[in-house]
């Protein structure tokens, strides 16, 4: 009986260690931090201003407007190689006018670079029909030899709950360009005003991360949307964004009267094994109330 106590004592270990361990999930877990207002940057230790770089491209576009080529190829350069970390729409924005500029001057080879890095950062981006022959040309010429994007892939098992840690994989897809250096998640409950973000680096083309669990009384959903950089900061892709983010739906449980906490059956089981090994030890080790034998007088 001493083998079957012990198997059912270690039974009951294992039933506390799960109960335990509920809701363990793999994985770095993020640390969230307030997320960097509109026209900043997170600079890896706080939220700085961005560069010039927008106002640059803005004075690009006016000039190219005007038709003034030179002075709009000097302003996009500008915002380029000086203008700070841009954002993904002046990324986006950059790269188009390049383009058009370039072609404008019937630099082919170089409106054909610019306008194939604008579709790696906007692979449905379209230019505008009133445009010149020659910048939609070299365009659709371009789009039609693109092969590949760069895609990052944000996943999550289905069946999350409140209170649970949330585990995502984070992985770069495709990335023809080489440019996909870190990504930044940003996180917020539905409804709430203010997003959280956290930094993921991206070096290994795979991230396992966890995000911290979420109190609330009633079912609730994550929103997110991310954001990748290159080397100098800028961002180079999107994946949702604020207005249209992707959403973790939480379903919510109830917490369970206390005679069904794990606690107790954890206890029960322990006083159960307890009382089979005393009854088992009191009929196989007490004294019989009986004693056997024969009795008799021995004649003299």
């Amino acid at each position: 009986m001493i083998a079957l106590s012990s198997r059912m004592r270690a039974i009951s270990v294992a039933w506390v260690l799960a109960a335990c361990n509920h809701g363990a999930a793999p994985g770095t877990t993020l640390a969230l931090r307030p997320a960097c207002a509109a026209g900043s940057y997170w600079t890896g230790s706080a939220c700085a201003p961005r560069g010039t770089g927008a106002q640059r491209i803005a004075a690009g576009v006016a000039a190219l407007a005007k038709q003034d080529v030179d002075t709009a190829r000097a302003a996009l350069d500008d915002a380029e190689n000086t203008g700070g970390p841009l954002d993904h729409d002046a990324n986006v924005t950059l790269w188009e006018q390049r383009g058009i500029a370039s072609a404008y001057l019937d630099d082919d080879k170089s409106a054909a670079a610019a306008f194939d890095m604008l579709l790696a950062l906007d692979p449905s981006h379209v230019l505008s029909y009133r445009l010149a022959p020659k910048a939609t040309f070299v365009f659709e010429r371009v789009r039609n030899q693109v092969t590949a994007a760069p895609t990052l892939d944000v996943r999550w098992q289905h069946g999350q709950r409140v209170g649970d840690a949330v585990p995502l994989d984070v992985e770069v897809v495709a990335d023809p360009k080489q440019f996909l250096r870190r990504a930044t998640l940003f996180v917020r409950t539905r409804g709430d005003a203010q997003w959280h973000a956290a930094d993921i680096a991206l070096a290994k083309k795979e991230a396992h991360v966890v995000l911290p669990p979420v109190s609330a009384t009633k079912p609730i959903s994550l929103e997110l949307y991310a954001r990748a950089y290159d080397d100098r900061g800028n961002e180079v892709l999107a994946w949702a964004d604020p207005q249209r983010p992707r959403e973790i739906p939480l379903r919510y449980d109830p917490p369970p009267a206390w005679y069904r906490k794990w606690w107790v059956y954890a206890s029960g089981a322990l006083v159960v094994a307890a009382g089979a090994g005393v009854t088992v030890y009191a009929v196989t080790r007490e004294p019989p109330a009986t004693i056997g034998g024969s009795t008799g007088v021995t004649p003299k």
